[in-house]
């Protein structure tokens, strides 16, 4: 039997793959583990769940931002200010 986003009324071309795509996208973007996204979408391997999921660029450039000591090094951290003094 064959599901089809034409069939389930949405009125858009596509597939469920659509749904899962965006669903897993979603749940990383706001913080998931990707351990958990595995287990919801079914895959037994982490790689087939980091292959099946696109995280979107902009939310790469924060963690980034948030993270790598040469980004944080350039700004201070608000939660130091007036604790530590260079």
């Amino acid at each position: 039997m064959r599901y089809d986003l034409a069939r389930s009324g949405v009125g858009k071309p596509g597939s469920c793959h659509v749904f899962r795509h965006s669903m897993a996208t979603l749940l990383l973007e706001n913080g998931a583990d990707v351990r958990y996204v595995q287990a919801i979408l079914g895959h037994a391997s982490l790689a087939m769940t980091l292959r099946y999921t696109h995280v979107a660029i902009r939310e790469l450039k924060a963690v980034h931002a948030r993270t790598h000591p040469e980004e944080r090094d350039r700004a201070p951290s608000p939660r130091l200010d007036g604790i530590c003094q260079k």
